[in-house]
């Protein structure tokens, strides 16, 4: 650490939290927050280049996220939203890979055990998920089908006595490629219905292929599944998942989860580009003593916090039980746009090195990409926005 550096860490501001949003937490919360912080400083951060240089995921780091505690911070272990959505932002902050990981192990799979499976199912599941002893996928998204897939799910899914035989392909699903369970949603052929599984990756018939030459995310292992002919017990297909408004009562927290890691992206943006300004000399001056770099460094910040303040509000409004489908979809919408700006002027004060992985920036800049992309796009997100405001919908 520079000494320009070091003089400016006192600065109340410095961490980005400029309206002071982590006050908000309970004594025991902050506590535990900061040890999270820690944590991520030395195990994730000094890693997380080079896991993304070479898109290999770091596997002798599962055992050490067990060790923290990360699943479930809300139903398991009592938090608050704010907590949650905070500490989501924070792991983001780290590196948005791992955020990731945790997002579709914790949010997506465990999300849908928790909310759909039955209690006997949740007893003889949660618990080796929530210690990481086994580790989950989500599968929804379809080669063909993206924004669509509630009307256009093409993976079937047909009774045969006390057992389901699924068909069909799903693409982009993190953590498939070493995943030990997924969730498929796939269309009863009977009732035309979306309903869950939980299948057993090991069991024949299901394979799951790396996609290759990503330029984001480029630690997270996204694959390409296929299913063929394979049989699951019907006890493993979740007892509420029974249509794709089911489905969505996951997606509408898990889309809370992604608009928490814009505003951790945009931390992170805010982080590198402040400390570049400062110790970067150019003219025999500081980057930092330009205004326009300053009115750069505001602007990210300015766009964090305005972003942090939306999630702050929305996290209250779900503690309460009062968010609703369309307040999530315009935190999606609307941070992930900051979070684009964000990251882009972040990329401008560092110059050339800017597109350098070895600077931070341009890591933080790509994966930005599919933040902005996954949970629902900025335009379907939109269009679930207005039609909440106007009571007309756009989406054909």
């Amino acid at each position: 650490m520079s000494t320009a550096d070091a003089g400016l860490n006192p600065l109340p501001y410095a961490d980005g939290d400029f309206y002071a949003f982590e006050q908000l937490l309970t004594g025991k919360e902050q506590d535990r927050l900061a040890e999270v912080r820690d944590f991520l400083a030395r195990e994730v951060k000094p890693i997380a280049t080079d896991c993304w240089n070479r898109g290999e995921f770091p596997m002798d780091l599962i055992p050490k996220l067990a060790d923290i505690d990360l699943v479930s911070p809300v139903r398991r272990q009592g938090h608050s939203n704010l907590f949650a959505g905070l500490l989501h932002a924070e792991v983001t902050r780290a590196d948005a890979s791992i955020s990731t990981f945790m997002g579709v192990h914790d949010g997506l799979f465990t999300g849908s055990i928790e909310a759909l499976a039955s209690e006997e199912q949740k007893e003889a599941w949660l618990p080796d998920i929530y210690a990481m002893k086994k580790i989950g996928a989500f599968g929804l998204t379809e080669p063909l089908g993206g924004s669509d897939v509630a009307g256009g799910t093409r993976t079937t899914a047909r009774r045969e006595g006390d057992t389901w035989i699924l068909n069909g392909e799903k693409r982009w699903i993190g953590n498939a490629t070493f995943s030990d369970w997924v969730v498929i949603y796939a269309r009863d052929v009977d009732d035309n219905q979306v309903k869950g599984f939980l299948v057993d990756t090991a069991l024949d018939g299901f394979s799951a292929v790396k996609i290759e030459n990503k330029t984001a995310l480029r630690t997270v292992q996204n694959a390409d599944i296929t299913l063929r002919n394979m049989a699951v017990p019907d006890f493993q297909k979740l007892a509420h998942a029974n249509s794709f408004r089911d489905v969505n009562k996951v997606l509408k927290v898990t889309r809370l989860g992604v608009a928490w890691q814009a505003v951790g992206q945009q931390l992170a943006a805010f982080d590198v580009a402040r400390r570049y300004a400062v110790e970067r000399h150019q003219f025999g001056r500081p980057l930092a003593s330009f205004q326009l770099v300053q009115n750069q460094l505001v602007q990210i910040l300015g766009n964090a916090v305005s972003s942090m303040g939306m999630m702050v509000r929305l996290s209250q409004l779900e503690d309460a039980g009062q968010a609703k489908d369309e307040q999530s979809a315009l935190a999606k919408a609307f941070t992930t746009t900051r979070m684009r700006e964000s990251v882009a002027l972040g990329r401008n004060i560092l110059g050339g090195n800017g597109i350098v992985t070895d600077f931070g920036m341009a890591k933080i800049f790509a994966d930005a990409e599919a933040i902005y992309s996954y949970e629902g796009t900025h335009e379907i997100n939109t269009l679930v926005t207005g039609r909440a405001v106007t009571g007309i919908s756009a989406i054909v």
